[in-house]
């Protein structure tokens, strides 16, 4: 039975951890991100007075908890020298692990990345792949070495892209396929040797944490809807109306044909104010239909009447 320290945060951890039990390994330890997080102070009262997801999933299964202020910390080095566990298994985190951790275990550290790796490296590649309307990604596990996501993989699996998928829903179904693909994973290094394969650098591609977020009329309405998907759950794509700034839902888009007069990228076609929906032409001459709101929580009850008031047909959002 092979004995696994499983390090996380959020649904990839706690699938991880599923995975890991349903491949019948033992869980020697877990490492959550809110031990780098909090003070221990802080931690401890947060975990009676409001506990997280993932502590409770932890204390769900009775597993023990590594301590420590972070994974490259020799607090960390020592638990896992006491533990002696064969495998490491990452998923979702946030430091660099450093060389005398991940060649602690037995065999291998591994780390989960939500994409086809090579290709889109880096963080938060739910964005990027939905971003850049990419129709396919996956789950990769590969081993963890100096690099960004660029060890040898040892198991990948294909996930389609939906047309109306978000960020959210991407990341749902991706963390589901990982607790599969994990458990079939450990099964194959308890009984037969894996051979890991090298990453090809010509094909890889790496893309940092996204930042803005400011929608732009003038591209597609494909590209425009990819956008507002993309980001969410974890932030709003947005655009100004005169001196104020608009969030976009990411429920209720269409796109459809222009057959109206009008020609010019962000002209206002059509407004509903009392479903706070408008219409707006997009560079490609086609119309996407969204749902807004003041960014301003305190001035959404009158996001209706802004609308009716202020957003005229015919108007082009500069």
């Amino acid at each position: 039975m092979l004995k696994v320290v499983v390090v996380g945060y959020g649904e990839m951890f706690t699938n991880l951890i599923a995975g890991t039990l349903d491949a019948n390994c033992k869980i020697v330890g877990v490492f959550r991100s809110e031990m780098i997080k909090y003070p221990s102070w802080i931690r401890k009262i947060k975990d009676i007075i409001n506990p997280s997801r993932d502590y409770n999933y932890i204390k769900s299964y009775n597993l023990h908890e590594i301590e420590a202020s972070s994974i490259n910390s020799l607090k960390f080095k020592q638990e896992i020298l006491k533990l002696n566990p064969d495998i490491i298994l990452v998923g979702s985190w946030s430091e660099k692990i450093k060389k005398e951790i991940y060649d602690l275990p037995k065999i291998a550290s591994i780390n989960a990345h939500p994409s086809l790796l090579p290709k889109y490296r880096g963080p938060n590649p739910y964005y990027w792949t939905i971003k850049n309307q990419e129709q396919m990604t996956g789950i990769s596990f590969h081993l963890i070495d100096d690099g960004f996501d660029t060890g040898a993989i040892l198991a990948q699996e294909e996930i389609k892209i939906y047309p109306s998928d978000t960020g959210k829903s991407l990341k749902e179904r991706t963390v589901l396929v990982a607790r599969g693909v994990v458990c079939e994973l450990l099964k194959d290094l308890s009984e037969d040797i894996i051979i890991p394969l090298t990453q090809t650098e010509s094909k890889s591609s790496y893309f940092s944490q996204p930042c803005d977020f400011e929608i732009d009329f003038s591209k597609s309405a494909e590209e425009v809807s990819a956008v507002i998907r993309a980001i969410y759950p974890w932030c709003e794509a947005y655009f100004c109306h005169n001196i104020s700034e608009f969030i976009v839902y990411p429920n209720g888009l269409e796109i459809k044909e222009n057959h109206t007069r009008y020609t010019h990228p962000g002209t206002i076609i059509s407004t509903n104010p009392k479903n706070k929906i408008i219409e707006v032409l997009c560079g490609n001459n086609k119309i996407i239909t969204i749902r807004i709101d003041h960014a301003k929580k305190y001035d959404r009850p009158f996001t209706k009447n802004y609308i009716s008031r202020e957003m005229k047909t015919g108007e082009v959002i500069v």
